[in-house]
């Protein structure tokens, strides 16, 4: 994908399986409303925020490049953002949780660059460009908050989704689109709402992308940060909703010190949070990140890994106390005394040492599961791994000598040793066998027709982890969608009010227009006298320089006001903006 957009060395980083997901922002599609749009909502906020946001957020929006009249070219806002080893791309509403981390991870925002409609410009549920461009590029800016999110997508995509994870992010997607699409059937928003609440109350045991998924929304989307009594925002979904932003601020929502029990909060992407959490300040927020890795399957492993990985059904890897990395579909595994002391996946199996895919052990060679005891021997207090040479041939750990292994909680392994894979510090981490039979007490597990048997060798699993270890041991190329965004409709009567919005910029930029302000102001009177937004403009252009026409569109906002009472906050914010700005 990253031929058909401008690229640069952080880009160029990217894998194959997230380059998927990339698409062209296509500047050329964004219209003169959604022009309009992006500088109503930034003016705004520049205005508030700069009085209630966190004071990285100002200086970002210089640092990394953001107008406040024109939507951000964001190829052209890397070229300044690779200055704070950031990048950006363009993608199509929500991806996956896990691919979005994994995102972070590299360093690279993702953006939607689609732009809500004007009749959603205070809050919009899917991602858009405001939201991200405006929420999350400036506050980028200040290097402790980058790191933490750069760490919090190295942890994030490896947590371990649930089966139902998928299809919660499925109908959430699918929800977001048509709510911001226009002429959606109220009766399909329904549906959809019901769909999503009815997932959300039977996921289950909330898996670990679940709960790491709450504490990035209650952080990165959400996150207040100082003090309970005068907060501040630095969250991007806060910061890129001039509703919920001013919402935000008052006795309303309830403000809660951020900790670790945040993981536990579920959250509604389509409407306002009845709380907040406030984080002290950016240290604190890698603090509990830390403290929720350490609870991790990632660091704890085990037991208790392994089955999270089975009960996922997706692909994931475990590691072995030799670093030996098993990646595929965990199916089994067999217990004694709450350890595990045999594991089986089925399909697609790959092995790897430090995320490196060994020579002889990729899904090629393990096309239909791979199985192996896990744990030390009976009997011996030396584990297999820690054995000198000497030790190996006294127990007759040799190439070409016949053994029987029985490993404790009786895992069976009877065969001739063909050879022996050591990691780079002398350490076996796999011992290769021919006319090998793997026996449970009377369950078969592996019979000598099968081939070569691979045995894994490791005392304990030190981690177990989503996705493979080897990013190139997977075919990964293969996300669809259910659904896509939808496009605005074009109409003749939209394209000639873009038009009007068209001229109505062009005056403003000091550029030749094909008439004035007010022929723009006759022409949006008698064919879109519900639109808002122009009135507005044309009202910024026209006070202190012409009273007569400046009188004459506050007329008409006044009337739109009257007709449309659920906008006329948004009337008289613009209107107190611009005379503001006069009197400063």
């Amino acid at each position: 994908m990253l031929d058909k957009v401008e690229s640069n060395a952080i880009l160029d980083r990217l894998p194959a399986h997230l380059q998927q997901y990339i698409k062209p922002q296509n500047y050329d599609d964004y219209s003169p409303i959604n022009h309009a749009v992006w500088r109503y909502v930034m003016r705004k906020n520049v205005d508030y925020l700069s009085k209630v946001a966190h004071e990285s957020y100002l200086d970002g929006l210089k640092q990394t490049g953001i107008s406040i009249d024109h939507i951000p070219n964001m190829y052209g806002m890397n070229r300044i953002l690779k200055e704070i080893g950031w990048a950006a791309v363009a993608v199509d509403g929500f991806i996956p949780p896990a691919a979005f981390m994994e995102f972070q991870a590299f360093n690279v925002l993702v953006i939607a660059s689609d732009i809500r409609q004007l009749e959603h410009i205070e809050y919009t549920p899917a991602p858009d460009i405001i939201h991200e461009g405006a929420g999350h590029a400036p506050i980028i800016a200040n290097p402790e908050y980058a790191e933490y999110l750069r760490r919090f997508g190295e942890i994030g995509c490896k947590a371990i989704s649930s089966a139902k994870d998928y299809e919660m992010y499925e109908a959430i997607r699918h929800l977001s689109i048509i709510k911001e699409a226009e002429d959606t059937p109220q009766q399909e928003i329904e549906e959809a709402e019901k769909k999503v609440d009815y997932l959300q109350n039977n996921m289950g045991k909330p898996s670990e992308m679940a709960q790491i998924r709450n504490l990035h929304w209650w952080t990165v989307e959400y996150g207040l940060i100082g003090s309970l009594e005068d907060p501040k925002i630095y969250g991007a979904g806060l910061l890129s909703s001039i509703g919920e932003s001013a919402w935000c601020m008052t006795d309303k929502v309830k403000k809660i010190p951020y900790s670790i029990e945040a993981c536990k909060q579920e959250f509604d992407i389509t409407k306002p949070q009845p709380q907040l959490y406030v984080t002290p300040d950016f240290a604190h927020l890698s603090s509990v990140l830390e403290e929720f890795a350490n609870k991790m399957a990632l660091r704890k492993g085990g037991l208790e890994g392994i089955q999270k990985l089975i009960d996922s059904k997706n692909l994931g890897t475990i590691e072995l106390s030799t670093g030996l990395q098993i990646s595929g579909d965990f199916s089994k595994v067999i217990e004694h005394d709450g350890k595990p002391i045999y594991i089986q996946t089925s399909g697609k199996t790959a092995l790897s040492h430090r995320e490196k895919e060994l020579v002889g052990h990729s899904v090629k060679n393990h096309p239909n599961g791979f199985g192996s005891p896990i744990g030390s021997l009976k009997g011996i207090n030396l584990a297999i791994e820690d054995m000198s040479p000497r030790d190996l041939r006294a127990y007759d750990i040799y190439e070409g000598e016949k053994i029987e292994f029985e490993f404790e909680g009786g895992i069976k392994v009877k065969g001739e040793i063909i050879t022996g894979t050591r990691n780079l510090q002398g350490k076996i981490i796999i011992i290769s066998l021919k006319d090998c039979t793997v026996t449970y007490g009377e369950e078969i597990l592996f019979k000598p027709e099968w081939g070569k048997y691979d045995m894994a060798i490791g005392k304990e699993v030190i981690s177990a982890f989503a996705g493979p270890a080897d990013n190139l041991s997977f075919d990964l190329i293969n996300h669809k969608t259910s659904t896509t965004t939808i496009k605005s409709k074009s109409t003749p009567e939209r394209e000639e009010l873009a038009s009007l919005y068209a001229s109505v910029r062009n005056i403003r930029e000091g550029k030749n227009a094909k008439f004035s302000l007010d022929a723009a102001l006759e022409l949006v009177k008698k064919h879109h006298p519900k639109d808002w937004l122009l009135f507005v403009e044309i009202y910024e252009l026209a006070v202190g320089k012409d009273e007569k026409l400046a009188k004459e569109a506050l007329s008409n906002l006044q009337d739109v006001k009257s007709r449309r009472p659920d906008i006329s906050h948004l009337i008289d914010g613009g209107i107190s903006l611009i005379n503001g700005q006069l009197v400063s």
